[in-house]
């Protein structure tokens, strides 16, 4: 019986360049912008296809709106290998020390999202067309003023992060632009 030597690898020993890109954020509306750049910059280079970007950007997206609140953090993390890219997007709330993290995206590729409008306006008004929706009805269901969704739906407003959530649950999860 032979002995073998623990210090030797017992195959080739494979040596993987990584990037590791993390970064903090106040779970609050006025980051989305900072937000959808930090995942912009990161993703650049990265070996994702345009869909798979779009995916994470959604994933980050649902959990800003998850962790959204007068306090807390959103912290997103990127590992990027020269043929994956690795992703956390986690939340805490102050006082909520063990609460888990909310989405973990791993071993990328993604699935690829369907074809989805480049902007939450083409989103918004396609979403009234498939519920069969005025403006009217839509601003009376989301608690929001007629002027407000015609607004949304002309690209001259996004809406707020609380008005978010109600078009999540009403029309599904809008695109992140």
């Amino acid at each position: 019986m032979s002995e073998q030597n623990h210090d030797e690898p017992a195959g080739p020993l494979e040596v993987r360049p990584v990037v590791v890109l993390s970064q903090t954020f106040p779970a609050r509306p006025s980051s989305i912008p900072e937000i959808r750049e930090f995942v912009r910059r990161c993703l650049a280079d990265s070996p994702l296809t345009a869909e798979d970007t779009a995916a994470v950007g959604q994933t980050v997206f649902r959990a800003l709106l998850d962790a959204a609140g007068p306090a807390g953090t959103i912290q997103i993390s990127f590992r990027i290998f020269p043929d994956q890219v690795e992703v956390d997007v986690l939340h805490s709330h102050p006082g909520l020390d063990d609460e888990p993290p909310l989405e973990r995206m791993a071993g990328v590729p993604v699935p690829p999202v369907a074809s989805e409008p480049a902007t939450f306006a083409a989103w918004m008004s396609g979403a009234l067309r498939r519920e069969g929706l005025t403006q009217q009805q839509a601003a009376r269901q989301l608690g929001v003023s007629v002027k407000t969704v015609n607004r949304w739906v002309g690209g001259e407003t996004e809406p707020r992060l609380r008005d978010l959530r109600r078009i999540r649950e009403l029309f599904g999860d809008p695109p992140l632009s």
